[in-house]
This record gives structure tokens, C-alpha cells and sequence, in this order.
């Protein structure tokens, strides 16, 4: 009989410690290193404005920000949209808490702010 209650107490904390680590998995950074979220970001970001009808001239050009660091990533792109509007894409990552966030100005006016994803990438968000 002691086996029973213990097994259930083993049996709730793994269950526990399972919940947890799918509630709490959405806090890593989809792009780890600065190489990967400047590699992805002309993708997204053009997926993100197609989405929101304005199209790009040309591909984006994508660089790395002033103090980026390796748990701290910035990247930023540039463009044109095909009615001659400046494009300007900021994106950051804090591997500390997991947080990504992405702003899109479009002719100097936030088209998206401070967003956890861009493009595809958001088919998987569920808020």
C-alpha cells in the first residue's frame, strides 16, 4: 500500500515537471545565434509585409546592429517598397528570457511593433 501513494506522488511531479516544460518551452529564441536571426530576417520580414499588402522593390539587405552580443542579438534590414517608400526592419533576441521582438517601419510608420514573430514563423503562435 505504500507503493501506491508513492507512485502517485512520483507520477504527479512528473507530470508536473512535463506541463511545465511545455508551457515554459516557448521561451528559447527560434534564431540562437546572431548568423541565424540576420540569415532569416529578409525572409520573415518580406513575408510579414506581403502579408500586410506592401511590396518590396527589391530583396531586403540585412546587417548586424552596434552591441549585439551572443545572448543579446540585434539585426536590422533595409529596402524599398515598389511605390518608393523607405523600409526599415529591427529585430532582437535575449537568449536570458527567450524573447524575441520585431518592429517593421514602412515610409518612418510602425507597420509592427515590438511582435514575437514575423511571417511564417507566426503560423505556430497562438497568441
Amino acid at each position: 500500500m505504500t507503493l501506491g501513494p508513492a507512485a502517485l506522488l512520483v507520477l504527479a511531479l512528473v507530470g508536473a515537471g512535463i506541463a511545465y516544460l511545455v508551457l515554459a518551452g516557448g521561451d528559447e529564441l527560434k534564431y540562437k545565434t546572431q548568423a541565424a536571426l540576420r540569415e532569416a530576417l529578409p525572409t520573415t520580414a518580406a513575408a510579414e509585409l506581403r502579408s500586410h499588402g506592401v511590396t518590396l522593390r527589391s530583396p531586403l539587405k540585412c546587417g548586424d546592429l552596434p552591441g549585439w552580443t551572443k545572448s543579446r542579438l540585434r539585426a536590422a534590414c533595409t529596402g524599398t517598397t515598389t511605390d518608393a517608400r523607405d523600409v526599415r526592419v529591427l529585430g532582437s533576441g535575449d537568449s536570458g528570457n527567450g524573447k524575441a521582438y520585431y518592429t517593421i517601419l514602412v515610409g518612418g510608420r510602425p507597420l509592427v511593433q515590438n511582435a514575437p514573430c514575423l511571417g511564417a514563423d507566426c503560423a505556430h503562435e497562438s497568441g
